[in-house]
This record gives structure tokens, sequence and C-alpha cells, in this order.
């Protein structure tokens, strides 16, 4: 028990020092912190929008943070690391911030969200979603939601690609809670399939590309056998000569030809015919 208790206070210290640095460093737009222990002691990488807000005038602001982190929460010898965010349009967290600064200020919930969703897609967002819970307009709480583009609930996809940030605006109705989920853009789902060109196959796995032009070479230069040849010879002259005639006579369009007897049996057989046709004084003439 004693290395679960050890595992569930370290997290608590950090859960902790991140309310902390989200109250300190608010107006420098809090986007997140990561804690990282190594031999020389603990690394905190604190990324914000403004990061010269954070060190101050001749590092002055940031030697306080540190001091702190070191005697509040009991980080060994800390080190922090600033990082400027490349795009805070795409980062959940400062998006939070912001939506609920604006509430603040007097903005209607259902414009402030729209336009945070709209910045956010304007980014090259794959998607993003925004909830507003708590007293919004009278004294019962509810829930607004304003989504746009592909949102993932479940899966990996949501612990690979969807990122999350919470931020709480005071007002005189009450708190008002404020929840962003944002997509980012390089994120590929399972159902995203892409066909390459046989050159661009070929320069990513030539190995397979080889073994499988082999296998096309060999198929085409597939030779029958010695004794299916002659299987295929004896069932040809198994077939006749009268076979062969009529397959002839079809092929070219000309009528076979009929034995001398079947011949004379026609010609006996259409003069009783016509005999039969004339009358009986006809034939006596």
């Amino acid at each position: 028990m004693a290395n679960e208790r050890k595992f569930i206070a370290e997290n608590i210290k950090r859960v902790l020092l991140k309310e902390y640095l989200m109250k300190e460093v608010s107006r420098a737009g809090f986007g997140g912190v990561e804690v990282q222990r190594t031999p020389m002691g603990t690394r905190v990488t604190l990324i914000t929008e403004r990061p010269g807000i954070v060190i101050g005038r001749r590092g002055a602001a940031i030697k306080n943070l540190t001091r702190a982190i070191e005697n509040d929460f009991k980080f060994a010898n800390p080190q922090i690391e600033v990082q400027e965010v490349d795009n805070p349009n795409l980062n959940a967290q400062i998006m939070a911030e912001k939506l609920a600064f604006a509430l603040e200020r007097g903005w209607h919930f259902r414009r402030a969200g729209h336009s945070t969703v709209r910045r956010i897609m304007e980014s090259s967002a794959k998607g993003c979603q925004v909830v507003l819970s708590g007293k919004l307009t009278g004294q019962r709480h509810r829930t607004e939601k304003f989504k746009a583009g592909y949102i993932k609930f479940c899966g990996e996809p949501r612990l690979q690609f969807i990122k999350t940030g919470f931020a709480t605006a005071t007002l005189k109705r009450g708190t008002i809670g404020v929840k962003v989920e944002i997509m980012t853009p390089g994120a590929r789902l399972p159902d995203e399939i892409g066909i390459l060109s046989p050159a661009k196959a070929a320069d990513l796995m030539p190995e397979l590309f080889a073994q499988i032009t082999e296998e096309d070479a060999l198929e085409k230069d597939v030779e029958i056998p010695v004794e299916e040849a002659e299987e295929l010879e004896n069932s040809e002259e198994d077939s006749g000569p009268e076979e062969s005639a009529e397959t002839e006579g079809k092929e070219t369009g000309d009528e076979p030809e009929v034995p001398a007897e079947e011949a004379g049996n026609e010609e006996n057989t259409e003069a009783v015919e016509e005999t039969e046709l004339k009358g009986p004084e006809e034939v006596t003439e």
C-alpha cells in the first residue's frame, strides 16, 4: 500500500500545482503544465500565450514562481521552462478561459459560444464542442452545447486526438462551467483510408513492391504442362471428322455436304408431294 499512497500523493501535488499556476498565470493565458522528474530535479514546463508576462522584468516573476513551487509544493530543485503556444485558437484550455472571461464581461452565452466555435474552426480544427452549464438565463440550471465538425466521445481516437479545457465564469446568478473540446487538425480517424500510386508505394515499401512484381511476372510466364497438352490433343482427335466438318461449316457459313443416297430419297419425297398436289387426271395424262 505504500507505493499506491506515494502515487496518489504525487498526483495530488501535481493537481494542486496546476490550479495554483492557473490562478497566477491567468493574465498570460495559461495553456497547460507538464511535470517531469529528472535526476537533476523536477522540470516544470509551462505553456502560455504570452511568455513575457510569466518571466517578468529581469526574470523576477519566474524566480518567485520557482521559490513558491519549491517551498509550498515540496518539489526538489524545480526548473521552470516557459513555452509559447503556436496557435492559441487550437489550445482548449486557453479558449475555455477566454470564453469564461467573455461571459464575465457580459456577453450573451449564445453569442460567446458561437464565436468561440467559429474561431476554432477557422484555425483548421477538425472539430470542436463547447459546453456551458449553470444558471445561464434564469434560476434553473441547464446545459447548452455548441458543436461543429467531428467529435469523438470514446475509444482511442478521443484519447489521442481530443484536447479538453475547463474554466469557470463567476456571475451574479452563480458560477457557469465552461468546457471546450477540440479535435486537432492532424487527426486521422480509423475510417479514413488513402490509396497510394504505384510510384509512392514503391518508394515507401520497396521490398514488398518488388515481391509483388516478381509474383506477377511468374504468373504471366506460366507454361502448360506436357500432360495437359497431350490431353488436349487426344480430345481433339476423339471428336472425329464429322464434328470438325460441322464446326467448319458453322464457322464459314456454308451448309454441310449431304450424301448421294440421302439426296435421292429427298428427290423421291418431292415427287410424291407433287403428285399429291396435282389431281388424278393430270397424273394420267
